[in-house]
Formats: structure tokens, C-alpha cells, sequence
């Protein structure tokens, strides 16, 4: 017999279903209760409430656990790539071997972009965020490519936006820092993968041949894998509620990107970053600032470590220390700013305040050094992220879309002035 939850208002008793998911979790059916007993549920930032259900992503943080598709992200991380872990996402299979040609081999025809997107770029002051140029430009496409708007689009024409956007956002995040730099934007080179196209994008100079390092493919390819997906966060909720509105594929993965680029949410590895050029500026003193961050009256926080969902530790992080380890080995880098995290990294593992608190650097730690190791510059760093949220959020956009959920319309409570009447304005 399935459980049953009840409630009681106002001396009336109330039966709701409990639902249970593959992993045990469960939750309180609340969808008639408004109906029967005119109450509603108050959940602010809806850190108690579900959503939906989906079969994308599993994360337990008190455990340490993160999954995809039920393949656990350490096993990804070392055995697969960007593209098919994409694939995954997406479709829900890990795919065969000329699957995952075939997926391969679409994206590359799709990854030149319409050249009056370029007018649109030339539009931006060198000064604007790479973050709004991504943003608006993807929204663009809606411009380029009009039937997405349908909403009853076949499963062909789904997959063949699902095909562009992955081709495309790569283009235009590379060309989005191009013109941050003021310098001219490169063009595809199909003859490479995904993370050594989107590589040499960023950093080619047209008089020189580009050459990957396969270190910082690798490393960049752990690093999209670990951003995939990371269930129902607020650019992921985003692009699910923008979609219930029968909304376009780009117009809302344009809307996750905007809720992506608020500090609260993707900026944390730049604030690493930000936070290791306080240090130094300070004169690099970093058990000075290890101090600090143990002191409960010091307004000084350690950026980077612990995590607002993992309550033991970030397994993601687990799998890019190694990475970022190789990275700053094979490219030699001298940079203080580097050591100075070293020496945070070293205490926070071993000084018995953050591991009795459980303070372990997390993703946004290490990949905040891996991308200043690579010469990206911090407000790329966001965009870095979008580029490996992607595949998360089609395959979040579509399952919404293939489970006919409901346009999405979250209730409130109503706190404001009752009744009153209007006084003309000679007599306020």
C-alpha cells in the first residue's frame, strides 16, 4: 500500500499521497490541497518544494553524491568526454560507438554562425560582459532560425535545435571574449574536437598554427563534464519555467544564461579568484587570512570552500584537484596568485577548524585556478560555466517539454494593504 501523508487545518483531516523516487527520496504530493482545503504551501526560494520529477540528475549532498543517468560522475569524469557524456544528458543512453560519430559529426556542420550575427557583435562596446553578449546572442537565434518558435515542432526539428545550440555556443562564447579583448574572431576548425575547437577559438592568433595540449583538453573536457548538469538549481529551474510557457529551446537557455550570470549563482569561482587578489594585494600573507576566516566577528570569508548543497564534501572536487594539479605542472606556471591557493588548499585539507566543519575546497576552487592557469580571464569564467551547463539544460528543457508539464505559476501569500479607496490627488 503506497504511504499516505496527513494533514489537519482547521479540524480537518486531509490525505496526501507520498511519492517516492528510485534513489528513496521522498515527497509530500501536495497538488490537491489547494483545491480541497483552500491552503497553499509557503516555501521561500523553494528549498523544500520539488518541482517536478526527473530522470536526469541524481544528487545527495549529505552523502556526496552526483550521478547522470545513474552513471556516478567519478566514472564519467575518467572515462568519458564532453560530447558523449552530452549525448547522455540528452537522449538518456550512453551512446554506441557511430551514435556518437554521428552526434559528433552534426555539431561540426552546425558550428559557423549566420555572418549578420557578427553585425549584431560589432553592436557591443568592447567593455560588455561576455556573459549578456552569450545571452542576447543565443536569444538571436530565434531571429535566424524562426520555426523554433513552433511549439509543436517534430522530434526531427527538436533535435536539429538541440544540434545548433551545441555547435553554436561555443562560436559565439569565444567570439563574446574576442570582442571583450577588441581582438578579430576566429572561425571553427572542424578538424578538432569540441573542447580543442572551442580552444582555439579563444586563444589562436591567425598568423600562427594552434597547438592543443592535450593536458588542458583533458582538463577542460573534466571540467564541462563536472558542470553538465546539477539538477534543480536556479538556472535549471529557470530554463524549465521559461520552456513551460511553450518558450523557444534558445530563448530559454537564454534565460538560464541570465540567471547564471548573477553572482549568487555562477560567480563563484571568480569570486576564488577575486578573493586570492585580495590576498596578495595584501601582501600574500595567507595563514594571515586562514585566521581571519576562523574569526566569527571578521567579515572575511574563505571563497571556495564547503558548499550550500554538499554537507560532507564536493565530489566533483575530488576529481579536478588531480586536474588542476596536471595543468599547473605541464604548463610550468609562476604565478603567486596560484601558490597563495596552494597554501589555502593545504590548510583547509589538513587544519582541524575546516576539516571538523567540513570546509573542503569544492568544484569552484579548483576551477577557478585551472581557468586562470589557461589564460582565461575571470569574466569569462561564467561563461565557461554556461558552456558545460549546456547539455543539462537541453536535456532538462526537453524532458519538461516531453511530459507535457504545465505552464509553471508558483502561488503566494499576499501580505500588502487591503481595501482602500482612491483619493484624488488635490487631496493627498
Amino acid at each position: 500500500m503506497s504511504e499516505i501523508a496527513e494533514i489537519i487545518l482547521d479540524g480537518q483531516s486531509y490525505k496526501l499521497p507520498v511519492v517516492e523516487g528510485t534513489e528513496n527520496e521522498k515527497a509530500i504530493d501536495i497538488n490537491a490541497l489547494r483545491a480541497q482545503s483552500g491552503y497553499i504551501t509557503l516555501d521561500s526560494g523553494y528549498k523544500n518544494t520539488g518541482a517536478t520529477t526527473s530522470a536526469i540528475t541524481f544528487l545527495d549532498g549529505e552523502k556526496g553524491i552526483l550521478s547522470y543517468r545513474g552513471y556516478p560522475i567519478e566514472q564519467l569524469a575518467e572515462k568519458s568526454n564532453f560530447i558523449e557524456v552530452a549525448y547522455l544528458l540528452i537522449y538518456g543512453v550512453l551512446p554506441t560507438t557511430q551514435e556518437l560519430e554521428d552526434f559528433s559529426n552534426k555539431i561540426k556542420m552546425h558550428t559557423l554562425v549566420n555572418e549578420d550575427m557578427r553585425k549584431i557583435l560589432d553592436g557591443f562596446p568592447s567593455a560588455a560582459h561576455p556573459m549578456g553578449i552569450l545571452s542576447a546572442l543565443i536569444s538571436s537565434l530565434t531571429a535566424f532560425y524562426p520555426e523554433s518558435l513552433n511549439p509543436n515542432q517534430s522530434k526531427e526539428e527538436v533535435d536539429l535545435s538541440i544540434i545548433r545550440l551545441m555547435a553554436k555556443l561555443p562560436t559565439i562564447a569565444a567570439w563574446s571574449y574576442k570582442n571583450s579583448v577588441g581582438h578579430p574572431v576566429n572561425y571553427p576548425n572542424n578538424k578538432l574536437d569540441y573542447a580543442s575547437n572551442f580552444l582555439q577559438m579563444m586563444f589562436a592568433f591567425p598568423t600562427e598554427d594552434y597547438e592543443v595540449n592535450p593536458v588542458v583538453v583533458d582538463a577542460l573536457n573534466k571540467l564541462l563534464i563536472l558542470h553538465a548538469d546539477h539538477e534543480q538549481n536556479c538556472s535549471t529551474s529557470t530554463v524549465r519555467l521559461v520552456g513551460s510557457a511553450n518558450a523557444s529551446l534558445y530563448s530559454s537557455v537564454s534565460a538560464g544564461i541570465s540567471a547564471l550570470w548573477g553572482p549568487l549563482h555562477g560567480g563563484a569561482n571568480q569570486a576564488v579568484i577575486e578573493m586570492l587578489e585580495q590576498i596578495k594585494a595584501d601582501g600574500g600573507d595567507s595563514k594571515k587570512f586562514i585566521a581571519k576566516a576562523k574569526d566569527k566577528d571578521d567579515p572575511f570569508r574563505l571563497m571556495g570552500f564547503g558548499h550550500r548543497v554538499y554537507k560532507n564534501f564536493d565530489p566533483r572536487a575530488k576529481i579536478i584537484k588531480k586536474t588542476a594539479d596536471d595543468v599547473l605542472s605541464a604548463l610550468g606556471i609562476n604565478d603567486p596568485i596560484l601558490t597563495i591557493a596552494k597554501e589555502l588548499e593545504e590548510a583547509a585539507l589538513n587544519d582541524p577548524y575546516f576539516v571538523e566543519r567540513k570546509l573542503y575546497p569544492n568544484v569552484d576552487f579548483y576551477s577557478g585556478i585551472i581557468y586562470r592557469a589557461l589564460g582565461i580571464p575571470t569574466d569569462m569564467f561564467t561563461v565557461m560555466f554556461a558552456l558545460g551547463r549546456l547539455p543539462g539544460w537541453i536535456a532538462q528543457w526537453k524532458e519538461m517539454r516531453e511530459n507535457k508539464e504545465p505552464i509553471g505559476r508558483p502561488r503566494q501569500i499576499y501580505i500588502g494593504e487591503t481595501e482602500r479607496n482612491y483619493v484624488p490627488i488635490e487631496k493627498r
